[in-house]
């Protein structure tokens, strides 16, 4: 079956993803966010957000024929919230257009705009996760340039809970030297704990040649040990250099430490690590956040604007 906009899920044959399946959608090609560590620029390019031609057409077309039973990612390569969509409102009418054929949606993004579409995913069955590597300002400032700040993120946060949309945070990717410091974590963790944030998913950076360039020449100081560890000492698994194993434990562990004595749950991503130690949500990737009472949807239209 050929579907135009809508993709099953395939994490590049990587045996190490455990995202349950799902589909992927993507309103927008290249990313203004223009993240350093963005994986997605080898296979996209480094670019701004452009909108899909007859996006919203070819969703519908795509809807009458995919599976309900799956659930969509918005969006897995492209973020759905880059500063283009506060003019072009692509992904507000994608979400109309998805809830209005009854699936699941959940929103993977850093942009604060998510906040703005609270009223159309409060009605619907729908989660939110939000990425979030450091409550610095002035870092997040160089490794996600056309992001907004963190604390903009935080106050969307605020706004999806208090709507009742379900939403968790990625802390994701944990770079070693940068933002692996566990009092930066603990701040990012403790922050969105207290507005209500239960579901926390974190990986390591898997460098690319093209990421890794970014990285170096944004902290050239950090660039011989970086190179060391990943493309001397590390393993190219799938497209990725992968820092060592017991390295990338290390990071994640004073993630989910801090997130246990939060009473959060978390998982990891692809990782390939397995066991309670490193999961205790029922997914990775947060579409469990998406169940919730029919009760609670009862009388809420999913037609209204």
């Amino acid at each position: 079956m050929r579907l135009r906009v809508l993709r099953k899920f395939d994490p590049w044959g990587s045996p190490l993803c455990t995202c349950p399946p799902k589909y992927s959608l993507q309103p927008y090609t290249g990313c203004s966010h223009m993240c350093l560590y963005c994986y997605a620029t080898s296979y996209i390019g480094r670019k701004p957000s452009k909108p899909k031609k007859d996006f919203i057409k070819n969703l519908a077309l795509d809807l009458l024929k995919a599976d309900p039973s799956l659930p969509i990612s918005m969006s897995n390569s492209s973020d759905p919230y880059p500063p283009e969509e506060s003019r072009l409102l692509l992904t507000r009418e994608a979400i109309k257009v998805i809830a209005r054929h009854g699936f699941k949606l959940l929103v993977v993004t850093k942009g604060s705009l998510v906040a703005r579409d609270a009223d159309l995913l409060s009605r619907m069955r729908a989660a939110v996760t939000i990425t979030i590597t450091t409550m610095d300002s002035g870092l997040a400032s160089i490794i996600e340039p056309g992001a907004p700040p963190p604390r903009q993120r935080v106050e969307a946060i605020k706004t999806l809970i208090k709507a009742g949309v379900p939403t968790g945070i990625r802390l994701d990717p944990v770079i070693p030297w940068l933002n692996d410091d566990e009092h930066q974590i603990k701040e990012v963790l403790e922050t969105v704990n207290s507005l209500g944030v239960k579901f926390v998913v974190t990986s390591t950076f898997k460098a690319r040649p093209d990421s890794l360039k970014r990285m170096c020449n944004a902290f050239p100081d950090m660039c011989r040990k970086w190179e060391q560890l990943y493309r001397v000492e590390g393993t190219w698994i799938h497209g990725y250099w992968y820092a060592p194993v017991n390295v990338r434990k290390n990071l994640l562990r004073k993630v989910v430490e801090i997130a246990r004595k939060l009473g959060m749950e978390y998982a990891t991503c692809r990782e390939g690590f397995r066991g309670r130690e490193w999961f205790t949500a029922k997914t990775c990737d947060g579409t469990h956040l998406i169940e919730r009472s029919i009760n609670e949807l009862a009388n809420k239209s999913y037609f209204k604007d």
